[in-house]
């Protein structure tokens, strides 16, 4: 008989990265040089950095996925130890560590770049999540072998999965019919459908409840037949890198402790919006006391 640990609040699978953030005046043009007026160096990646919001949010988290056996590798595991998360999940290797260039412009829009060479998802077998029960997991569709067969002993024992689809690819097509929460970009929606309420629909009926972030428009959301939005909290956005980590993250975490639902939504939002009023992804993750300071503020 297996005894499960239950150590682990929100554990999250997926992508981990390293973020090379520059902060340029505008967007460059064809041929053009230009000058950066701010760097920032650090982790990155959706499942990494919901892990390490989790972490900030006062909640046990634990990272599972591929780091090389680099200098970027080496940084990211270290910030992640120093936050808090749980690494014991973290594969090493020869493939090197994937990085991002994002270029972010004085309205907070970025632009991003990733480079990940011969690095390739680990194998279905490459952990062994046994003796675990994680009280929620999220999935960012990075490392498909390994989450789709976890995924569905998963819903066998009862255990909530989140799918952070930032995007339709491989990963996030296999995962979308075996989460039970589909959070998703308006981007990944209107692959899936030309209109938000058509992808709505349609992806209703892949999973039973289904989230679309619309950025500074706030969400809108489908779950047990009803429907419904939610503004997005009002902030000054300076680097909106990373925002969507944070949101997937504070959802999960609040899927684990069992918040009802448009608390659930209020919870992740603010998280997400807190993220965009700091330069780089990593720095923008709110703290446990940021976070609470304006989900009060919201309540008033």
């Amino acid at each position: 008989m297996t005894v499960f640990s239950n150590d682990i609040d929100v554990l999250c699978i997926g992508h981990a990265s390293y973020d090379l953030v520059f902060s340029v005046p505008h967007h460059p043009a064809e041929d053009e040089k230009i000058f950066a007026q701010g760097f920032l160096g650090c982790g990155g990646g959706p499942a990494a950095n919901a892990a390490v919001t989790v972490a900030k949010l006062g909640f046990k988290a634990a990272f599972a996925g591929y780091l090389g056996h680099d200098l970027y590798g080496e940084r990211h595991r270290q910030e992640l130890i120093e936050q808090g998360v749980d690494t014991r999940f973290i594969v090493r290797g020869e493939a090197p560590t994937p990085l991002s260039a994002v270029l972010v412009k004085p309205d907070g829009k970025r632009a991003l770049i990733n480079y990940k060479s011969e690095t390739r998802p680990l194998a279905a077998n490459a952990l062994n999540f046994s003796g675990i029960a994680p009280g929620a997991v999220l999935l960012d569709g990075h490392e498909p072998r390994i989450s789709v067969a976890y995924c569905r002993e998963l819903r066998t024992r009862h255990i909530p999965t989140v799918l952070d689809a930032g995007s339709l690819h491989e990963g996030t097509e296999a995962l979308m019919g075996l989460v039970d929460y589909l959070v998703c970009s308006e981007k990944f929606a209107l692959q899936v459908a030309e209109t938000l309420d058509q992808a709505l629909h349609r992806l209703s009926e892949a999973a039973p409840a289904v989230v679309v972030t619309l950025s500074e428009r706030g969400l809108v959301w489908k779950k047990d037949g009803k429907t419904g939005a939610l503004p997005a909290f009002a902030v000054t956005s300076i680097d909106s890198t990373g925002a969507g980590d944070a949101f997937h993250g504070a959802f999960a975490a609040a899927v684990a402790t069992g918040r009802d639902w448009i608390a659930t939504l209020r919870y992740a939002s603010a998280a997400g919006a807190l993220c965009c009023t700091k330069m780089g992804a990593r720095p923008g993750l709110p703290s446990k006391e940021e976070h609470a300071a304006l989900l009060n503020e919201g309540a008033d």
